[in-house]
């Protein structure tokens, strides 16, 4: 597929393999982004089980991120199925159970292959129900069939997402999308079924040309079962009433069999895609094809072929195989056969379109590569031809990685907190939560998502034991110090900012002042990244940072990223004064003003470099110490000014602003304010800082 002069085939493949080594599609980073995003997955479940005490959903992420196979240039999305557990969904009557409500499957020639009807059964026995008041909570998503068959229509999946998705979710159907989080994501409600679709089961037994997948693969798929989505088949007399059958937790266990070399493949033919037949005719081919191509390739082809060495004729099978799919508009499932996936897809006016730039990229003989611009991918290509070695952006991906981690654990100890937060006894809730979180019987990314989340519980859980202690008796009793001891660690600076604020309300100065410089010292500058789920990050990460997250997979959350410092107003004699006005930022008419994702701003909420530096001037004043004094007001004022990532800078001019007041230059202090306003002008506790202000002169004159 790719000709060149001096070059064979398998020298161009060699270059080619270089050239997605250098993008990160190799085996070292696909393997990390597997391990990020399995984490994540890990700490959703944790969430939805403990903290949202939510036993109904059990999330799974499918897609390209995953399974490893995606770029920073194809910034692939995330699939997340909400599997609903409420339901049994059956194929054998030898299945059912009493109690609750059981579905049977049917998947006679009344359904397209694929695809399913349910049929509502009793709870009471394992008979169908024959009336609708028999189950009257799903009477709305029910019909009777021409055989008088009771069956659930499919709209149930839409009605088990919430009816009015929060800001910055757009419903598709049955699928709720995201683009205002940590990460884009496409949700999805599915209902289990625990046993392999009878419609797959011949696949399980039938004979490869590249003995691929294996019997043992083929097992474990087989254990895996099936999720049902609530999408007919287009066009079906009955498409209320079709449930798609989701073999995705089996084919993520395939993806995870393949060898760097297949992954390549399908990597390329998705880029080919994106630049080549997405501008004009958007969404007429989909990853998932290719991802199904690819699978037919390698069942049908001996497995010594997918070799480094051989990339541009591996590559060159699964176009043609593309090709022909197209041509005769039948993509048949990997697993379901029966099913194509092309069906209704290619319409007869865009057929030749697409046909003809499938002519045009097999006719080039490989040099259409030379045209993808994703990742740069042609540029690079030609440099490498011609010996010039261009930049690798795996620190990129892993930055990328860990930031997904770090934003996406501060969105899950943000949520439930905030579901704590507002219940009537938040220390016997938080005990609560960090029991049942301890006693999951939890292995691999599951523990570690586990160490992730628990640490952060237990400093909260501390800090608002001490700040009880403080409001009663002045001191911090040994039960909090040793709550909040469980989580300083979490990251460089946060838990242990936490610490040094309680110390310092009940005047223990010198305590604080060691803790304190512990943290500067660790906190290095040329490292340390700041994070907080209420800011988007948009200015180029340190090169240091860069090259530990490279270096590190989420150990790097200790050792290199500082969380904003939060206090409930429960935690509030844990937070000097100064800080406190934060929670009364907002009026009655600025609430008019706020969002869902806005809760945070009944808090008090601070950046840790601001925070520190902050501290630090505080606990120098109080100990006489000029020069400390000082050099920490400067520090103050040059992070404020020249830290590029602050996600309350607001905030941070509110605190320099006190702190100008206390050295008498009112000036500066409202000058500090106005700033702060021209930031936030709306929830923003400047306004309190000015009022006070102005009165003080008033009455001093």
């Amino acid at each position: 597929m790719f000709q060149a002069p001096d070059y064979s085939l398998e020298a161009a493949s060699m270059k080619l393999s270089e050239v997605l080594a250098d993008i990160g599609v190799d085996t070292r980073m696909v393997l990390k982004r597997r391990r990020a995003m399995l984490l994540m997955e890990s700490a959703v479940m944790q969430s939805y089980l403990v903290f949202l005490r939510n036993h109904i959903y059990r999330p799974y992420m499918m897609g390209s991120q995953i399974e490893g196979t995606t770029t920073l240039g194809l910034n692939s999305d995330t699939d997340i199925i909400l599997c609903h557990n409420m339901y049994r969904v059956i194929q054998d009557w030898s299945d059912w159970q009493p109690g609750i409500t059981n579905l049977l499957m049917i998947q006679d020639r009344s359904v397209s292959p694929g695809y399913c009807r349910l049929q509502v059964l009793r709870r009471d026995s394992p008979l169908p129900i024959r009336r609708y008041r028999s189950v009257p909570a799903l009477r709305s998503s029910c019909r009777r069939d021409r055989n008088g068959r009771i069956l659930l229509k499919n709209s149930l999946a839409s009605h088990l997402l919430c009816s009015d998705p929060h800001e910055g979710l757009e419903r598709h159907g049955p699928a709720v999308t995201s683009n205002n989080s940590a990460f884009e994501y496409d949700c999805v409600v599915a209902l289990p079924c625990t046993t392999w679709p009878l419609q797959a089961r011949q696949w399980m037994h039938q004979q490869s040309v590249g003995q691929w997948p294996s019997d043992e693969i083929k097992h474990y798929c087989c254990s895996s079962g099936c999720f049902l989505v609530g999408v007919g088949q287009h066009g079906s007399e009955d498409e209320e009433l079709e449930w798609r059958i989701s073999t995705s937790l089996a084919e993520r266990c395939l993806m995870y069999n393949l060898n760097r070399t297949q992954i390549r493949c399908y990597v390329l033919m998705k880029m080919i895609i994106k630049s080549f037949l997405n501008p004009l005719l958007k969404e007429a081919i989909s990853s998932y094809m290719c991802k199904t191509v690819l699978f037919h390739c390698i069942e049908n082809t001996q497995s010594i072929i997918w070799q480094e060495k051989n990339l541009i004729v591996c590559l060159s099978l699964c176009i043609h195989n593309l090709y022909t799919n197209i041509l005769n508009e039948n993509c048949p499932h990997f697993i379901i056969p029966g099913n194509n996936l092309m069906r209704g897809k290619i319409t007869p006016e865009i057929k030749p379109f697409i046909l003809d730039i499938f002519q045009r990229i097999i006719k080039s003989n490989g040099l259409a590569l030379l045209g993808i611009k994703c990742d740069d991918l042609g540029t690079r290509l030609q440099l490498k031809f011609n010996n010039i070695c261009p930049l690798r952006t795996c620190g990129d991906i892993s930055v990328n990685l860990l930031s997904l981690i770090a934003n996406h654990l501060t969105i899950e100890s943000a949520e439930f907190s905030h579901c704590i937060y507002w219940n009537t006894d938040p220390i016997q809730t938080l005990k609560q939560r960090i029991s049942d979180l301890v006693s999951l019987q939890c292995h691999g990314q599951d523990k570690t998502a586990l160490n992730l989340l628990a640490p952060r519980l237990c400093t909260r859980l501390g800090s608002v034991l001490a700040s009880l202690n403080i409001q009663q008796y002045k001191t911090i009793s040994a039960e909090a110090l040793n709550w909040i001891s469980l989580g300083l660690n979490t990251d460089v600076a946060s838990g242990k900012l936490k610490l040094a604020s309680m110390l310092y309300c009940t005047g223990k100065f010198r305590k604080a002042e060691i803790i304190l410089c512990d943290i500067e010292r660790h906190y290095d500058l040329d490292i340390v990244e700041p994070f907080c789920r209420t800011h988007k990050y948009r200015q180029t990460r340190r090169q240091g940072f860069k090259a530990l997250c490279d270096q590190q997979n989420e150990e790097a959350l200790q050792n290199a990223t500082a969380n904003c410092v939060q206090f409930w107003p429960c935690e509030v004699y844990c937070s000097p004064k100064e800080l406190r006005q934060e929670m009364f930022r907002s009026t009655e008419e600025d609430k008019a003003f706020r969002t869902i994702q806005d809760f945070w701003m009944d808090y008090a909420e601070v950046d840790s470099l601001t925070f520190l530096f902050f501290l630090q001037y505080k606990i120098c004043s109080h100990l006489n110490k000029q020069e400390d004094k000082c050099a920490a007001l400067s520090k103050l004022t040059k992070t404020i000014e020249q830290e590029p990532n602050l996600a309350h800078r607001e905030t941070a001019l509110n605190l320099l602003g006190q702190c100008m007041e206390q050295e008498h230059r009112q000036v500066n202090a409202f000058q500090c304010y106005s700033l702060s306003l021209n930031i936030r002008r709306r929830n923003n506790a400047a306004k309190i800082h000015i009022c006070r202000l102005l009165s003080t002169l008033v009455n001093n004159q």
